[in-house]
């Protein structure tokens, strides 16, 4: 149990830093501490004793050296069960700190600001502040280190009723510490490395290949197995965004399957400004609409594949209104993710025992990793929509203005299709998915085979060139006006001409959508 008599309070965020200095100061704790801290301190009523006094050094060089001394050093790290250490602190005249209290300079934040300098960065390293804190840590057994402001309550809480922190308290409170100095340096480190002495770091927060892959997540949930039962997984995520770190409103715990479908489901219906709905089943799109409102996007996007539909997972991008929920109560789902729920919408979806609802905020542009054997693959994520401005009508005949329409929902929907991809769509419906073939001929006969509806004038979209007019041929016999596709084959102009001869309007988007 240690107790608690000197603290030592220097930090950059001061949010909360009064009321816990207050509930220190109520509890006979003497509040030592540095600089901004201390004017705040002060300003708010309470008594604070400068660094300086204890040290008998001003702070200098523009603040860079005030707590690096060992004064300050070695009332942290003095063992108090040491009667060695004890006798050395006695000769010198040096007080113990029981409690330190640090937050780290804002490094990543000015590294993540636009147009910051290199300076600016050297002088956002912080020196004195994690070796405050590794001290601290390093003796935790006789010093309490407190790194996060969301932890002033429940130690002050502990404080007032036992009048000392537990061993146990103190452990966590250290390995707090060195994790927050461990993240602190990878991140100083990540952004030095990518620069030369003297540049402006203005592309660092958007660096995709820095020279180490830092990957150190906080796990947020063991998970029952993963893809299969013999399988052992976990969900790790910062929990700040997307499926990640959505909130579970309702059902059983989430597995492994279940969250790479929600993601999956998620991504594909924030392609969307209007209502809309994708419905996955083992990644895929078995359905996926965008209507006036939601309940008519469900029900058009069931009427894709509602055979497969069964046991799917279900994202929407709006909120669940009642309506759309009791279609969806009709249907077995393994779950619904949403920005929100209606209440009543969720009182009569949590009539479902088993159903997983989710609530998720919009995902952030992000990085995606994945695994191989013996290493990592690191890419940007295949976010932003190729502009309509951009696609070009290759074909003698344009497309028509309902044609346009159609091909802008498809070329949507097929981004997230696994490759090769074939999506057959009509007025903002899924009609016939075809995924995950190995020819392209062979997806365009898929997703009209799987087709529920008449393809009869629909329109196609391929997430990659059609290397041969075959797959053009293939999808006019199903009865497609129009197809978009990204061009770049070298034998684009065999296709372009199978295209013209079988009446077919046919649009260039130049950029892929390969989904493996």
């Amino acid at each position: 149990m240690a107790a608690i008599r000197r603290a030592l309070l220097s930090v950059t965020n001061k949010q909360g830093v009064v009321g816990f200095g207050r509930q220190l100061t109520d509890l006979g704790v003497e509040l030592i501490s540095t600089g901004g801290t201390a004017r705040v301190l002060r300003e708010s009523g309470l008594a604070v004793r400068d660094v300086a006094d204890v040290t008998g050094f001003p702070e200098m060089l523009d603040g860079r050296v005030k707590t690096l001394h060992p004064r300050v050093a070695g009332g942290i790290l003095a063992v108090r069960s040491n009667a060695e250490h004890m006798q050395a602190l006695k000769s010198h005249e040096i007080e113990t700190i029981d409690m330190v209290v640090v937050n780290l300079y804002a490094f990543e934040a000015t590294a993540a600001k636009e147009g910051a300098t290199f300076d600016e960065l050297i002088e956002n390293i912080d020196i004195g502040g994690p070796s405050l804190i590794r001290a601290a840590a390093k003796n935790f057994r006789d010093v309490a280190v407190v790194t996060d402001p969301s932890d002033y309550e429940a130690i002050g809480a502990e404080l007032a009723v036992a009048g000392s922190l537990t061993e146990e308290t103190l452990w966590k409170l250290a390995q707090k510490a060195f994790e927050a100095t461990a993240s602190y340096d990878r991140a100083i480190a990540g952004t030095l490395s990518a620069l030369d002495a003297g540049d402006a770091p203005a592309s660092i927060a958007g660096d995709l290949a820095p020279p180490t892959l830092d990957l150190r997540v906080p796990r947020k949930q063991v998970l029952r197995y993963g893809e299969n039962p013999h399988q052992q997984a976990a969900l790790y995520s910062d929990g700040h965004s997307g499926v990640g770190g959505a909130r579970q409103l309702h059902g059983k715990e989430l597995s492994y399957n279940n969250l790479v479908d929600l993601d999956a489901s998620w991504q594909l219906a924030c392609e969307f400004d209007q209502p809309a709905v994708a419905i996955i089943k083992h990644t895929n799109p078995c359905g996926c609409a965008q209507a006036d409102s939601l309940a008519e996007a469900y029900r058009k996007a069931l009427a894709c594949d509602p055979v497969s539909a069964f046991g799917s997972v279900i994202a929407v991008s709006r909120a669940v209104d009642r309506e759309t929920a009791e279609e969806m109560s009709k249907l077995f789902v393994e779950a619904i993710a949403a920005p929100s729920f209606d209440p009543d919408a969720l009182e009569l979806l949590q009539a479902k025992k088993n159903i997983r609802l989710l609530e998720i905020g919009s995902p952030a542009p992000g990085t995606v990793v994945k695994s191989i054997s013996g290493g990592f693959l690191v890419q940007s994520e295949d976010r932003p929509e190729t502009s309509p401005d951009r696609f070009e009508a290759v074909s003698q005949r344009p497309p028509s203005d309902a044609e346009a329409q159609a091909l802008r929902f498809a070329w949507k929907v097929a981004k997230h299709v696994k490759s090769n991809a074939i999506l057959y769509a009509r007025d903002g419906q899924a009609l016939g998915v075809g995924a995950g073939q190995m020819s392209r001929v062979d997806a365009a006969r898929l997703g009209a085979m799987k087709a529920a509806l008449p393809l009869e004038g629909c329109v196609v979209a391929s997430d990659a060139f059609f290397p041969f007019a075959d797959g053009v041929e293939e999808i006019a016999k199903h009865g497609a006006t129009a197809v978009i596709q990204p061009g770049g084959s070298r034998r684009d102009a065999e296709v372009i001409e199978a295209a013209d001869r079988l009446g077919l309007a046919m649009v260039f988007t130049g950029v892929r959508h390969f989904r493996h």
